[in-house]
């Protein structure tokens, strides 16, 4: 069974950073490519960024493009988000999953708990 272990998340003022970290089980990590998620309160869950398999060709949202880094450490099972210049509007829970492909934008795992991202003036 897959299990994804979101942390990182907290409550950062405009402009500042997060590193969000997910611990990835039940799966041959290195196998797949990555991505993370986030749904705000009141509102849909939404594609943030992924990375393929091997770390390379990231895709990102147009709203976070700039200011987020997706990254991964296959020897560790665990996918980054590094979040900069963060603004009221990235305000959210943050998910991580399998994709089924980086341009998919199509999670295939069952969510885990997430982690909160709170941005404040």
């Amino acid at each position: 069974q897959v299990q994804l272990v979101e942390s990182g998340g907290g409550m950062v003022q405009v402009g500042g950073s997060l590193r969000l970290s997910c611990a990835v089980s039940g799966l041959t990590f290195s196998w797949y490519d990555m991505g993370w998620f986030r749904q705000a309160p009141g509102k849909e869950r939404e594609f943030v960024a992924a990375i393929s398999r091997y770390g390379g060709v990231p895709d990102y949202a147009d709203s976070v493009k700039g200011r987020f880094t997706i990254s991964r450490d296959n020897a560790k099972n665990t996918v980054f988000l590094q979040m900069n210049t963060l603004k009221p509007e990235d305000t959210a829970v943050y998910y991580c999953n399998r994709v089924m492909t980086v341009g998919s934008r199509r999670a295939m795992e069952s969510w885990g708990k997430g982690t909160l991202v709170t941005v404040s003036f």
